[in-house]
């Protein structure tokens, strides 16, 4: 593979599984340093298979825990990838979540939670990149000064009832995204977001888990395959790299044709 990353640090929020492992591995594919986050100690030992994983194969990888809900835990693993590697040129803003409820049903705790995850840390950890990377500007690795991709979900564009609070907080990085990238476009930062379809990761596996299950989901999808973290962590490659230089606040929609609306394909 081409090392569109060579000697990049980044930062892969929820990285210790799923999406952001896909990420993690391909980016260290391309050349990058990657840190693998998690958010509990019981991840750690998920987190560290991932960091086996990647420098069996020739990368770099660390392990770091960090709950991006929390701002001192932010700050604090922000500082302390900049003490060890001098700087951080890419955030991959993928922790999230799911506490589903029907609306009537839902708790204040339930809405807090997922939006104190799925927005406020994607909030937090783009605020202390943007910082770093306005600190040390433009330097030989990239032509930008520093990259970030958040991590979205077709339902930025999807409403999906029963999951109110996934929704609004997907719908919110989506703005979110916009108007950053707006901001610091002058100042040579990149920021796009993600949105994948449906992914075969552990968070929807009653999705796949049977064959009945994964022909229902299939009749969403045009393209009739269910997506791996593969196609997400490729996309995110391109996304870092200079290949994309001039791609700015947009959502690249990696979901088989799901946002295709696939009930009208037959006239509806």
């Amino acid at each position: 593979m081409d090392k569109k990353l060579q000697d990049q640090v980044a930062i892969i929020t929820g990285s210790s599984s799923g999406i952001g492992a896909g990420c993690a591995k391909e980016m260290a594919k391309a050349g990058a340093t990657v840190v693998i986050n998690y958010p509990v100690t019981g991840a750690k030992e998920m987190a560290e298979a991932v960091v086996a994983d990647i420098v069996a194969n020739g990368g770099s990888a660390i392990s770091y825990k960090c709950d991006v809900s929390k701002e001192d835990e932010v700050i604090q693993m922000f500082k302390d990838v900049v003490a060890q590697y001098g700087t951080v040129d890419i955030l991959v803003n993928n922790a999230g979540l799911q506490r589903d409820a029907k609306f009537v049903d839902m708790t204040l705790e339930q809405w807090n939670f997922v939006l104190s995850v799925n927005l406020t840390g994607q909030f937090l950890c783009a605020r202390e990149a943007i910082r770093e990377f306005l600190r040390r500007g433009i330097n030989s690795k990239s032509k930008a000064a520093g990259k970030i991709i958040c991590m979205s979900s077709v339902h930025e564009v999807i409403p999906w009832a029963g999951h109110a609070n996934y929704a609004a907080s997907k719908g919110g990085v989506m703005l979110m995204m916009k108007t950053i990238a707006q901001e610091y476009a002058p100042k040579k930062i990149r920021i796009n977001s993600i949105a994948p379809g449906a992914i075969q990761t552990p968070i929807n596996k009653d999705a796949w888990d049977t064959s009945e299950h994964l022909q229902n989901l299939l009749k969403l999808i045009p393209e009739r395959r269910i997506g791996q973290v593969e196609d997400i962590g490729k996309t995110a490659v391109w996304l870092a790299s200079d290949d994309a230089d001039y791609v700015n606040g947009t959502t690249i929609f990696v979901d088989g044709g799901m946002t295709l609306y696939p009930g009208f394909e037959d006239n509806g």
